[in-house]
């Protein structure tokens, strides 16, 4: 629980006191963007190890 708090902090400090809002929007989009790739690769590869898929 600590560790998700703080990567919540890092992500909330990345983003304080930007100017320009569209590059604050931009890289937030990305972010989010970058996260589900993540997640789909993961969910992906457990997928393959659950169903005994052989890594030769």
């Amino acid at each position: 629980m600590h560790q998700i708090l703080h990567i919540k902090e890092i992500y909330k400090e990345a983003f304080r006191n930007w100017r320009n809002i569209f590059l604050k929007k931009y890289f937030k989009a990305f972010s989010w963007f970058c996260l589900a790739l993540w997640l789909v690769t993961v969910y992906a590869f457990v997928f393959r190890i659950s169903t005994g898929f052989a890594f030769d």
